[in-house]
């Protein structure tokens, strides 16, 4: 990942961050040994906080990986709470389920195993709380059905939306060593949710980049 936020000030935030325990850190752990894209401990406590804030009591996330960042989000739920995740690969929702379990989470996590656009058919809302972080050609694509999955005042939240800054012209690395057509989708994506009418949009600069949508209400 390239330098968005200079690294002392990364370092610093990461120190201040007391959400963590020892079950994130060794899944984090496992995950940097794995070369796995996770997101930082940094984003899922942001993540906590925002499904906190929001009281949710329903959460989908697209894009489990094992588990990581819907362990930060189911964490926010109460115990009758749902966090329904999706993956594609068989392997890494095995590990997940496993990984919801050492973290006494499993009655509030749902993994549902396949294409997340082929499901998102068949999911009924509303959503308090919505994590996308899965293929990013599919961003735009999955958007409008995201967006009437969510109640109105919920939150869509997007990793990903500076791709390592490159979606930002003359700035990171001259030669990308990340996919061109995902950071094109993400630029198109970027564009759509700051202008849908629908939502409401802030971009953060934390890590990759986040941003945070809220659904209007009366729309």
């Amino acid at each position: 990942m390239g330098q968005i936020v200079p690294e002392a000030v990364e370092r610093y935030l990461g120190g201040l961050n007391r959400l963590s325990d020892s079950v994130l850190l060794e899944i984090q752990h496992d995950g940097e040994e794995k070369g796995l894209p996770l997101v930082d401990a940094e984003v899922g406590a942001l993540l906590r906080v925002l499904a906190t804030g929001a009281g949710a009591t329903r959460i989908l996330e697209i894009g489990t990986a094992i588990g990581y960042s819907g362990i930060w989000l189911a964490g926010a739920l109460p115990a009758n709470g749902l966090l329904l995740t999706m993956e594609v690969d068989e392997q890494r929702a095995r590990v997940a389920r496993q990984n919801f379990a050492r973290a006494g989470l499993a009655e509030r996590v749902n993994v549902m195993v396949g294409d997340a656009w082929r499901m998102l058919a068949k999911v009924s809302g509303p959503f308090d709380v919505i994590f996308q972080d899965g293929d990013k050609h599919q961003y735009g694509p999955m958007l409008d059905r995201l967006v009437a999955l969510l109640r109105p005042g919920g939150m869509l939240i997007t990793d990903n939306v500076l791709w390592n800054g490159e979606v930002v012209p003359g700035f990171g690395a001259a030669a990308s060593t990340r996919n061109v057509a995902a950071r094109q989708a993400i630029v198109e994506y970027n564009e759509r949710i700051s202008r849908d009418p629908q939502l409401m949009t802030a971009f953060v600069p934390l890590r990759d980049g986040i941003a945070i949508s809220v659904k209007r209400s009366g729309l």
